[in-house]
């Protein structure tokens, strides 16, 4: 690839793969009007609307067109918590969030000269400032590991203690963190809000779509370091060195 450097097999995962950087989406889901970089991903995402049953909310009986619009629906009943990224604030769910952002969109006056982002108070854009400049106050007394925030510095000190605080309604299972909880928590709602560009498969993790979307640039980067032979999947590479064992 001459844009990114990335090297292929075959020529038309090439051709697929230039399509990230040029925006191509040739093609389009005449039901919903979403566009795909490949047929075959188109297929997938027409297969999941074939079924009329499966695009009706649970929680209202409204039917969708198409799985994607439905997934986004869906969001509008999710009892999820979730947090404001510009200021850290928790809701209690997408629908609440959604109102709280409404109050940043309309006055940020505080913006960062090093990456343009905005924020509602000069507080927020001072804790914003530390990931540029590298400074870390907060340190943990325990193994020395230093923290932008003092939040991130209590996360982590829980790993010391073996607090788990933020336990799961549904099965009861502890976490040291809100963050871990919320990622937790979508094992049983099976929200997947990770949506994969090329094909349109979605995932509850972000590190799962990273690790899916290997499949589609070619890229493998997990080297055996007995042969050489490289796996687009950690797990793929540790069933190969069993055969070493």
């Amino acid at each position: 690839c001459e844009t990114c450097g990335k090297s292929f097999n075959q020529a038309n995962t090439l051709k697929s793969h230039m399509r990230i950087h040029t925006g191509v989406r040739p093609s389009r889901c005449e039901t919903c009007g979403k566009c795909f970089i490949q047929d075959s991903s188109l297929m997938m995402h027409q297969e999941a609307t074939d079924s009329e049953d499966t695009l009706a909310c649970v929680a209202c009986g409204i039917v969708m067109p198409c799985v994607d619009s439905l997934r986004k629906h869906l969001h509008t009943h999710a009892d999820i918590p979730c947090t404001c990224e510009p200021c850290g604030v928790q809701l209690s769910s997408i629908t609440k969030l959604q109102a709280h952002q409404q109050h940043h969109s309309v006055d940020r006056p505080h913006s960062c000269s090093t990456c343009g982002k905005s924020f509602t108070s000069s507080s927020y854009l001072k804790v914003h400032l530390k990931s540029h400049s590298g400074e870390k106050p907060f340190s943990c007394d325990i193994c020395g590991h230093r923290f932008t925030q003092h939040s991130s510095l209590k996360s982590h000190q829980a790993i010391h203690t073996g607090e788990k605080p933020f336990i799961c309604p549904t099965c009861g299972k502890g976490f040291n963190n809100a963050g871990n909880l919320s990622r937790h928590k979508r094992i049983h709602t099976g929200e997947k809000p990770y949506s994969c560009d090329t094909c349109g498969r979605r995932f509850n993790q972000g590190n799962s779509l990273k690790a899916h979307q290997q499949i589609h640039t070619g890229e493998k980067p997990y080297m055996c370091d007995k042969c050489g032979k490289s796996f687009s999947y950690l797990r793929n590479l540790k069933d190969h060195k069993c055969f070493y064992v």
